[in-house]
């Protein structure tokens, strides 16, 4: 996914090429994008923030997120993607 810091809300963008877009109101400073990330992703899709876990690009807009207990037909439904 691609990250989008100090946008006008937090909000699930266009899949841009083979990365969805995730905005953030946060800056990129102190972590502070990533942490709003992972609560966004907890809430969009009602589990702890435990269970969203960035794997890589920690200091890169590009990451890779790991969302345990969410199958993928439910991920996809969730983010408007088809089942």
């Amino acid at each position: 996914m691609r990250i989008q810091p100090r946008a006008s809300r937090n909000e699930i963008g266009a899949v841009i090429g083979d990365e969805l877009k995730i905005k953030v109101t946060s800056p990129p400073v102190d972590n502070a994008a990533n942490e709003a990330l992972v609560k966004f992703l907890a809430d969009t899709f009602g589990c702890a923030r435990g269970a969203v876990q960035i794997i890589r690009g920690q200091t890169s807009r590009h990451k890779q997120v790991l969302l345990r207990g969410v199958g993928l037909l439910q991920a996809r439904k969730t983010l408007g993607l088809g089942g």
